[in-house]
């Protein structure tokens, strides 16, 4: 049992790219290497569901990027992502179906490109006069 859990943990760092850091502290790693290694710990116990709670947010630009690559890698793995997010750049390029919210309602339901399309979201999050 332990070989297959040491394996596993390998796999995982290896995925994420962290294998150099498994024997450091959290409280030693940059706060963008500290995101993949909470999602690297989910990863591992081999969920069904994977939730995702803003992963992007405090991270700069390359780092949002490599966060994207990892949550496709993770779903292309056969990993279901719920992600929560805020940063509509992460949201369009990594979720085959989205669901928006406005106030706790759900407002619309669609693949990225209807939801960029749909006229309630636009209307809700960008605005009726920005957008004409």
């Amino acid at each position: 049992f332990e070989r297959d859990s040491t394996d596993k943990v390998l796999e995982v760092a290896e995925m994420f790219d962290i294998k150099n850091r498994l024997s450091s502290y959290p409280s030693q790693l940059p706060y963008g290497i500290l995101k993949r290694v909470e999602m690297a710990r989910a990863v591992v116990s081999d969920p069904v569901l994977l939730l995702l709670d803003e992963p992007a947010a405090g991270l700069n630009y390359l780092e949002t990027e490599e966060i994207k690559d990892i949550i496709k890698m993770v779903n292309k793995k056969g990993k279901t992502v719920l992600l929560v997010e805020h940063d509509m750049n992460v949201v369009m390029n990594v979720s085959n179906v989205i669901t928006v919210m406005n106030f706790g309602k759900k407002i619309a339901e669609g693949t990225p490109e209807e939801i960029s399309n749909n006229e309630e979201v636009i209307k809700v999050y960008l605005g009726e006069e920005e957008h004409a």
